[in-house]
């Protein structure tokens, strides 16, 4: 069976430990011969990539195993390459988040200011390092769930417009997949979805049973009303992580035609959203604090004693599998259904063309094969299309240098919807993002 060469790029982050262990579970599956972490922080990713030496040595020692800072050791010949690069770190995180709640708007990683504050980050990224990409491997698939998928995937669209081997995914939906299967106690893969929507921006219309064809939505909307919703893993979230799952019976019971993604929360309750977070502890302090401890814990435990042993249980990441196994679809050409990120050209209707849309795709060596949901109703077509809008201004921001453009898609935005407060916002943003955004004129 043929093998591959897999580089991932964000290599020092607190989800690259899950990979690791993924590839050695699914080595049968997607079949790897070398595998090389890329990060610029070399500090941060030296304990990771010595936890891998570690992990491979026991349990894949056939892998040829490294980490680098340097583009020139970590692309060549490479035949995918998995981005999850977070632009400025958690510090720049923490600033998004903070920033936009002391001004009474809400601030998250991908939504709003702080959104699109990380998005500006991105843009400058990603373009650099797909391009970095391209020098040395031109025929690789890049595989990106970088935040904020929506903006970061209207850049490269726009960036590399005829590169047909950049795919942008996001696992939330696949959470949700998953949270429903935990409700239902069924398989997830015994579900077969219909979604719609942008990244973080979404709604399920039907969730098929597989072998019977059954729609199941019903029987979801009255257990979510009965029991409510938590995500498959809960035992393993943050507090702040359960609270958004749990909205999706609120969201429910106001919208229940659809199940939401619940990132809709932010969109469809601003004002409540924003009373309810704490402006001095933010989902990146909880990261920082928590996750981001366990993690680097793990891996100082495992250097220490030289083995993994029982630890390979410890930390484990679905959204690493995920990835995986759409690599593996792609390599394998098995046609699989996704659910992705791809221009719309008329998977739902009456959006503009040109935007770029989250749907179910079959996917296999040709890329996606996107599905089509048509007509949108009304309440949810406005919806998105304000944000499409909202996301296609900040990236001509990027592309101009236009505080003008940076302003608009501010002012237009759902989750800051003024105009004095947007350039409020902008200003300080633009202050605290000096250096790592474009310069706006």
């Amino acid at each position: 069976m043929e093998k591959f060469n897999v580089c991932i790029v964000g290599g020092g982050s607190t989800y690259t430990l899950g990979f690791l262990k993924s590839f050695v579970r699914l080595k049968e599956e997607f079949p790897i011969k070398k595998l090389v972490l890329f990060d610029i922080d070399g500090d941060r990713q030296r304990p990771i990539g010595e936890y891998g030496k570690i992990l491979f040595k026991e349990r894949f020692p056939e892998l040829d195993f490294s980490y680098t800072t340097d583009p020139a050791e970590a692309y060549p010949e490479m035949d995918f390459i998995f981005m999850q690069m977070r632009a400025g770190g958690l510090p720049m995180r923490r600033k998004d988040e903070h920033i936009p709640l002391s001004m009474g708007k809400i601030g998250q990683e991908t939504v709003g200011a702080g959104g699109m504050a990380y998005g500006l980050r991105s843009c400058v990224d990603m373009i650099e390092a797909v391009h970095q990409i391209r020098e040395y491997s031109p025929n690789a698939w890049i595989l990106n769930y970088s935040n904020p998928a929506a903006i970061v995937a209207e850049a490269l669209r726009r960036e590399f417009p005829d590169d047909q081997r950049i795919l942008n995914i996001c696992d939330q939906p696949e959470n949700i997949i998953r949270s429903v299967s935990r409700l239902l106690n069924v398989d997830w893969n015994s579900l077969d979805p219909v979604y719609f929507g942008l990244n973080h921006y979404g709604w399920f219309t039907h969730i098929y049973d597989k072998k019977t064809g059954e729609d199941l939505l019903p029987l979801i909307r009255k257990t979510v009303h009965e029991k409510g919703f938590l995500p498959q893993d809960a035992e393993q979230r943050d507090k702040s992580w359960l609270d958004t799952y749990g909205f999706v019976q609120t969201m429910m019971e106001d919208f229940p035609d659809y199940i939401p993604n619940t990132y809709d929360g932010y969109y469809l309750y601003p004002e409540y959203k924003c009373s309810h977070l704490n402006p001095e502890y933010t989902r990146a302090d909880e990261v920082i604090d928590g996750r981001e401890k366990r993690v680097f814990a793990e891996a100082a435990e495992v250097i220490k004693e030289g083995k993994v042993g029982d630890r390979f249980h410890a930390i484990s990441d679905a959204h690493a599998e995920m990835m995986i196994k759409v690599a593996e679809a792609i390599a394998f050409n098995t046609n699989q259904r996704f659910i992705v990120i791809v221009k719309n050209d008329g998977a739902i209707a009456n959006l503009q063309n040109d935007a770029m849309v989250e749907v179910v795709a079959e996917l296999g060596i040709n890329g996606p094969r996107p599905m089509r949901v048509g007509t949108i109703p009304q309440f949810y077509y406005g919806l998105l299309a304000q944000q499409v809008s909202c996301e296609k201004l900040i990236v001509d921001a990027y592309y101009e240098h236009s505080y003008q453009k940076a302003l608009e898609a501010f002012t237009l935005n759902r989750l800051i919807n003024d105009a004095k407060k947007a350039r409020e916002l902008l200003d300080a943003l633009v202050e605290a993002n000096k250096g790592q955004w474009p310069e706006l004129k």
